[in-house]
């Protein structure tokens, strides 16, 4: 079986086919990476290159070594070090480097809509790492991934998601995963950081940490979002009121009589949206979610790169 796209841009248009696909698929490469030769040569003939145009960590390693274990060759691009600062383009930026014969992209980008716009004007394929406030749709496909590893499935399971909705990409690409895998999702933070009319996207919206917390079988902490909100305008008073009214600390887990599943995309605030017991402690799958990481990226370029020419 094949993906329904040529690209993985967004999780919105993924049908469930193609969500399971890439499910099945990771199944066998965490089989894989937990091998004692973690490798293998799918992907020998096939050239990947790493587009990053904001700062990451976890996901530019964790793509990069899903490409190196299918055995592609591998390109790294950082803006912070390329004649992007010269005031080259975007489209010259990237038709350079396709000119050096790569396949595949994998892109970052700060603005809404960029890998959309580069897979209009390239032959290659693209890969969204993340693109603004729009999608992340790796980072959704595997939270989903590691709710069914825990869980068992992800289908009739309470999700909700926590924190700073408005500016987060990993929220909407959650919010469409989980609702085509047949999840409940809400949305939980300030009144200023849940968008408007998100309720058309059939999730609830509570504003209550606890009564949250109290519905769910799972919460996933997000940060807030310092660096794509607007400078000089204030969300909410202090961050130390942000962590009183929405921080997840043990003795919030405790008050609930029940056990419920911790996730958090990464990279942790500790002490802000969730304290370091907690994300340390038992109920914690954070470092799973990291894990599943590769191998949802793996399957998912295995699964691209078919439609470049035939996989071996």
């Amino acid at each position: 079986m094949k993906l329904s796209t040529k690209h993985l841009i967004a999780i919105e248009p993924l049908t469930k086919t193609d969500i399971d696909l890439i499910f099945s698929q990771a199944d066998e490469f965490k089989e894989v990476l937990n091998r004692p030769i973690k490798k293998v040569p799918s992907l020998r003939d096939i050239t990947v290159a790493n587009l990053f145009f904001e700062n990451s960590t976890r996901t530019r390693l964790s793509f990069e070594l899903a490409e190196k274990r299918l055995g592609a060759d591998v390109v790294n691009f950082s803006a912070s070090t390329s004649s992007v600062k010269k005031g080259e383009t975007l489209i010259d930026t990237v038709n350079n480097i396709l000119a050096m014969k790569v396949d595949m992209v994998v892109m970052r980008h700060a603005s809404p809509g960029a890998c959309q716009f580069l897979s209009e004007r390239t032959n290659a394929v693209v890969v969204n790492a993340g693109d603004g406030t729009h999608e992340h749709p790796t980072q959704g496909l595997l939270d989903a991934f590691s709710i069914r590893e825990k869980l068992g499935a992800v289908k009739g399971k309470k999700v909700v998601i926590v924190g700073d909705i408005t500016h987060s990409r990993v929220a909407l690409s959650n919010i469409y995963c989980l609702q085509k895998l047949g999840a409940e999702v809400m949305v939980c933070g300030p009144t200023t950081l849940i968008p408007k009319h998100i309720e058309s996207l059939g999730v609830k919206v509570e504003h209550n940490l606890q009564r949250a917390l109290e519905w769910c079988d799972v919460a996933n902490m997000l940060r807030i979002q310092l660096e794509r909100q607007d400078a000089g305008i204030p969300y909410f008073p202090s961050l130390r009121e942000y962590t009183e009214l929405f921080g997840l600390t043990q003795d919030r887990l405790n008050s609930l009589g029940k056990e419920i599943v911790i996730m958090h995309p990464g990279p942790i605030n500790r002490g802000v949206e969730i304290s370091s017991e907690v994300a340390d402690g038992n109920n914690s799958i954070i470092l799973n979610q990291v894990e599943n990481g590769v191998a949802i990226r793996m399957a998912s370029i295995f699964l691209l790169a078919q439609g470049i020419k035939r996989v071996s």
